[in-house]
């Protein structure tokens, strides 16, 4: 993530000003504008992939998944950013009658990227803990076959670790269940990443 060049402080407002006239995406936190990098072939098959399965089996629900371009604000901290997909259920609130601007996402799901995967991890995950409505957050590596799955109890969050493509992905915030075989679908692994899966 490299800051934009623009105004040295911006406003919330002045972001989702900016943001909705703009022709590629941008996070923002702290009056400044961060300027998101495209995503791999592999990165576009696993959230695709993914959300594909998500719909199919919420489409019976009241519950609505969103894919790359659903901007969603944690009050909290003021952070705004772009999911791979997030997924909302009940009464969907958005920050303004534009409605896209999530505030009580359930489940968020990151593809890690190299570029991006210790900020997605690290920093983007400690703004995430701080949405009262999110129950859950799942990290997919396109790199090698892993899904962890992290799960709020109380203050803490429950790891799960998938890495077979027979394993099932269960998404309890949603009662969702996927097989790793599904998210992968046409992924392929370089031979070499093969010792960073164990």
């Amino acid at each position: 993530m490299s800051a934009l060049a623009a105004p040295s402080y911006l406003t919330p407002e002045e972001y989702l000003v900016l943001e909705r006239k703009a022709e590629t995406k941008s996070e923002y936190y702290n009056g400044q504008m961060y300027a998101m990098s495209g995503a791999s072939r592999a990165h576009n098959l696993v959230a695709g992939n993914l959300f594909r399965e998500l719909s199919l089996q919420l489409r019976d629900r009241p519950c609505e998944a969103y894919i790359n371009d659903m901007r969603v604000k944690v009050s909290e901290t003021g952070l705004y950013t772009y999911p791979d997909v997030v997924v909302a259920c009940g009464e969907i609130r958005f920050e303004d009658a534009q409605v896209d601007t999530l505030l009580n996402p359930v489940l968020v799901v990151e593809v890690l990227s190299p570029s991006t995967e210790a900020y997605d991890r690290g920093e983007k995950f400690a703004h995430y803990r701080r949405v009262d409505s999110l129950q859950e957050v799942v990290l997919i590596s396109q790199a090698v076959m892993r899904v962890e799955r992290f799960v709020r109890q109380g203050e803490d969050w429950l790891l799960t670790e998938y890495r077979h493509p027979d394993d099932v992905l269960h998404l309890v915030s949603v009662e969702a269940k996927i097989p790793l075989r599904e998210i992968y679908t046409r992924v392929e692994f370089p031979e070499n990443n093969e010792r960073h899966a164990r």
